[in-house]
């Protein structure tokens, strides 16, 4: 049991009962109101400075439950709740960390270089919907090659179930897939099976119902930024410290309480902050410290593409690891689909766009954005590959399909399996969302269980999202799509694992390639100046990843029709004397559901077969045995030579 207050928020189990403490200087009094347990009662809180009210409770243990009367009038619940076993609108429950047994001590934490990310949505990864039965699956997940999850966010948030982006208990895992403990049981299980986790985080907005922040202090909120979802949150205005110190707190006590291995920002470019120290800075520092030695990951989304974020803070950035890389999914879009609308209407979907994507990471880093008609992204030339989180579907990105269809059922299999290959052997770092290892069929659409004014607003709001997509521009398309607030559009949404053996083909071109990402040297380093790559025809591009001359690797991808080189002159197809390529994997072997390969350096030049990736690995080239008579016609040929004297 905890002995002594560990986080300077919430509500924490301590030797004599359970220790509380709260920011509300909207209030000149606030009370904890104990609602049920052998401390059942009111009980008065001390004033501190700067608005903070603490006290403790005698008596209180785990599972009791509570709420704050502020100014002697309303209840409300803990901003900094640990679980809302009713949901946002009930009675906090006091939680004690301390009673599960970790397993995972010699778990030393997880860098972000040499992983493979897999995007987790609790609620329908299974059919249950539950910790539990997610943790089942790990072996599973481990057998694929997976050795990150990242966790769709968890904070509690109103309805039966949603997406997680509208949370407003930001300690508070969900009540929907669980209990705080059984939270931790999965990651310890992942551990157990060499995964990390980290956790999906907003730390933008909060959601637009349930949420009590303003209730205990109005300087949460700040008038002097905005977002998407109105005020921005007030990292560095008038009482900020305060606010800073909830969120960095909460950072931090999912590294420390849950022995996540890092954090995943959301929509960072709306954290917007004027401090000497940027919020997001803080937070990958807060991460590190949280963590006592074990290594972290801090990933973030940043739809400006601003290269300083992950930037190390000796180089003056501000010290995150890694970035979701929204031009590589935007080139792969358009190179399966053939649609460059709306935000793809910058990307061709062109052999150069993956070269560049595959050198130096963002492909926006400056230049004129049309779709936006501003500049987009800041140069990144002396960033690592691995900083680039690159995927061909996410969360996001199915939904906004507008039928939520996923990759597989937007191209042919061949391109599907040539873009698969690129993604997961770019030296970027590869990202699946759940499912995509074996063709899921199941849709991903949005979904929000709110009340009905809201949903109204909510679904209204999404198909006007979606009206920027020319083929989805027409009236009545919000009653065309799924409803967000309907059960079934949830439902639908599950995951059916048997797939996994009725698409065994694409779950073996999955697995094959992550086990030959990790296996070859080429592969593994991920070093910067690593790869070169050159277009090679319409459609077709090569990309060499250097390892020494006897070790490189070619990955040459034809996403159009079939290509014959009769001359090839382009270096990167070069090879010492005495060598050749060979196809060490190719996406069209039968057991992916191929039609196989015939060489690609034949006598007559390179052929290429259309929508394929082949790679290549250089062998030497053994001089056929000359006959007995050959090597006396060469030696009669030479003693001719010399007898004439040439």
């Amino acid at each position: 049991m905890s002995r002594s207050r560990r986080l300077p928020i919430g509500a924490e189990i301590v030797a004599d009962g359970a220790h509380f403490r709260v920011w509300a200087p909207n209030h000149k009094k606030t009370d904890v109101v104990m609602e049920n347990g052998p401390a059942m009662g009111e009980y008065p809180l001390e004033a501190e400075r700067d608005g903070y009210f603490s006290g403790t409770v005698r008596k209180a243990r785990a599972g009791d439950r509570y709420r704050f009367r502020l100014g002697g009038e309303s209840h409300f619940p803990d901003p900094a709740s640990r679980f809302q076993p009713e949901g946002p609108f009930g009675p906090s429950q006091l939680v004690d960390s301390s009673l599960i047994k970790w397993s995972d001590s010699s778990w030393k934490g997880v860098s972000l270089h040499g992983q493979v990310l897999y995007e987790m949505h609790v609620g329908t990864f299974t059919r249950e919907g539950s910790w539990a039965a997610a943790a089942r699956e790990l072996l599973n997940l481990a057998d694929l090659g997976v050795t990150v999850i990242e966790v769709m966010p968890v904070a509690e948030f109103p309805g039966q179930f949603g997406w997680g982006y509208d949370g407003v208990f930001l300690f508070a895992p969900t009540r929907l897939y669980g209990t705080p403990d059984d939270f931790r049981s999965f990651v310890n299980a992942a551990h157990g099976v060499g995964i990390g986790v980290i956790l999906d985080v907003v730390y933008n907005h909060l959601g637009p119902d349930g949420n009590v922040l303003g209730e205990y202090a109005t300087h949460y909120f700040s008038d002097r930024h905005h977002t998407d979802w109105g005020k921005a949150l007030n990292f560095d205005g008038e009482d900020a410290r305060q606010v800073r110190e909830f969120f960095l707190t909460n950072a931090g006590y999912w590294i420390e309480e849950f022995h996540l291995d890092g954090l995943r920002l959301d929509a960072t470019q709306t954290i917007q902050d004027d401090s000497q120290e940027h919020i997001l800075k803080a937070i990958g520092q807060l991460v590190r410290e949280a963590a006592r030695g074990r290594s972290t990951i801090v990933i973030h989304e940043n739809e400006e593409q601003d290269s300083n974020i992950i930037r190390p803070i000796q180089r003056g950035g501000l010290g995150l690891d890694g970035a979701w890389n929204d031009d590589f999914h935007h080139s792969a879009k358009v190179a399966m689909t053939g649609r460059n609308e709306a935000y793809y209407s910058d990307y061709r979907g062109l052999p150069q766009e993956f070269v560049s994507c595959a050198k130096y990471g963002y492909l926006f880093q400056g230049q004129r954005y049309l779709w936006q008609e501003k500049r987009r992204g800041t140069p990144g030339f002396d960033l690592d590959p691995w900083q680039f989180v690159i995927f061909l579907e996410n969360h996001d990105q199915i939904s906004n399909s507008g039928k939520g269809r996923r990759c597989h059922q937007q191209t042919s299999p061949g391109r599907f399996r040539a873009l698969t290959a690129i993604l997961l052997l770019s030296p970027s770092t590869p990202f699946l969302f759940q499912g995509q290892e074996f063709a899921a069929s199941s849709p991903f659409f949005y979904f929000a269980d709110h009340k009905p004014d809201l949903a109204k607003l909510v679904k209204n709001g999404r198909a006007e999202f979606l009206t920027q997509f020319r083929r989805l521009d027409r009236p009545g398309l919000a009653d065309e799509l799924p409803d967000p607030a309907g059960r079934t559009t949830f439902e639908r949404c599950k995951l059916n694992f048997e797939e996994r053996n009725a698409n065994a083909q694409v779950y073996k071109l999955h697995k094959d390639l992550i086990a030959l990402r990790k296996s070859d040297a080429a592969f593994r380093v991920q070093q910067r100046r690593g790869v070169d790559g050159a277009v090679l025809g319409e459609r077709a591009f090569v990309l060499r990843y250097f390892a020494g001359e006897r070790s490189d690797r070619l990955l040459v991808v034809n996403l159009g029709c079939d290509l014959h080189l009769d001359r090839a002159p382009e270096p990167l197809l070069g090879l010492p004397r005495g060598y050749g390529w060979e196809i060490l994997w190719s996406s069209e072997h039968p057991s992916y559901g191929g039609e196989g390969t015939p060489p690609v350096e034949a006598a007559d030049g390179w052929r290429v077969m259309g929508e394929s990736a082949v790679v290549l690995a250089p062998v030497p080239r053994v001089a056929p045995k000359e006959s007995d008579s050959a090597k006396l016609i060469a030696e009669h040929k030479r003693l001719e030579r010399t007898r004439l004297g040439e």
